[in-house]
């Protein structure tokens, strides 16, 4: 029998570890956009310190050459490159410790439900495989398949922790009625899901692309961005249409089919306001000049889009268990 105090700490940490990575996949956002990716051209430290310098005074007159050296050419001091890096750092080693606790937490479904614990753990040596991962970011100079793998993992992060809660409180789960619902609805939502990681696929090609366009022009004139932009971007831009109106019929047949206090109709509206804030945020990117602030909110957006629907799903796959029964 499992402890209910300790199963809803383990929830509750399992959830502040997803908001955590989510907030980490927003500053990896922000740094990208900012141009601060190097902004801490060495790893673990920072420009060889455990905090990094505020001022060009407190580094050595030849750093550029030590740097040059090390092949990071061009090397420039800037406090607030250089600290908005440091603090996408702070929020890795951040997500490190609340993930070993949520796995340290999950022992208690040990002799319940083995399957919790080890997915725990899998997400404990994930995360710090991606902080391997985020070294090879600054190592390989911000190459743009690694910063796309890492991103990538980052999501594959969340989808296992929101199984392992999920999965945790599954008897909750079973008893949600889906019985009303159209089979096919589920359908649709695996084909949903889908389209979001091909959406996300072709969002990184053209993050890449944009990442070469803005340093060529050294991350100013955003409003002379768009006239470089490759085809890609084109088929991003109008895929996004397919992806709201799936989910917005997904939304539909469980609004008519459900409860209105349904945990599927709340998410199923959580669903649809991530949606549009990310398609408004990619208008703002395509209209408005590219301004910084919205592509990590955008990136976000995607991210918390295909962890909404992977919850769906599996609260459609525990209330089957009871529908079957």
């Amino acid at each position: 029998m499992i402890n209910q105090q300790a199963a809803l700490r383990f929830r509750r940490l399992g959830m502040l570890t997803i908001c955590a990575v989510y907030f980490v996949i927003l500053v990896g956002g922000i740094v990208r956009a900012s141009g601060a990716g190097m902004g801490c051209p060495d790893w673990p430290t920072c420009f060889g310190q455990w905090v990094p310098p505020t001022d060009v005074s407190q580094l050595p007159d030849n750093y550029q050459d030590i740097y040059a050296e090390r092949g990071y050419k061009n090397t420039q001091f800037n406090p607030i490159k250089t600290w908005t890096e440091y603090l996408n750092r702070l929020t890795g080693v951040t997500i490190g410790f609340l993930i070993f606790l949520t796995a340290w937490a999950s022992r208690i479904y040990l002799k319940t439900d083995k399957t919790v614990f080890y997915l725990a753990l899998s997400v404990f040596f994930l995360v710090g495989f991606q902080g391997w991962l985020g070294s090879a970011v600054v190592a390989s100079n911000l190459h743009p398949f690694i910063i796309t793998l890492h991103m990538l993992l980052a999501l594959f992060i969340v989808a296992l922790l929101i199984y392992a809660i999920a999965r945790s409180q599954k008897e909750s789960l079973i008893q949600i009625d889906i019985s009303q619902i159209p089979p096919k609805v589920k359908t649709v939502l695996m084909y949903a899901m889908g389209f979001t990681l091909l959406q996300v696929a072709m969002g990184t090609q053209v993050r890449e692309a944009v990442d070469f366009i803005a340093n060529k022009h050294n991350y100013i004139d955003r409003e002379y961005w768009r006239d470089s932009f490759p085809i890609i971007f084109y088929v991003h831009r109008s895929f996004s249409s397919v992806i709201l109106f799936t989910n917005l019929w997904i939304t539909w047949k469980i609004y008519q089919s459900v409860d209105k206090h349904s945990v599927l109709l709340r998410c199923s509206y959580l669903l649809m306001g991530v949606i549009v804030t990310a398609i408004i945020m990619g208008v703002t990117l395509d209209r408005l000049g590219f301004p910084a602030v919205s592509q990590p909110i955008h990136l976000l957006m995607a991210n918390i889009i295909f962890g909404v629907q992977f919850f769906i799903f599996i609260c459609f796959y525990y209330a089957a268990k009871k529908n079957n029964s």
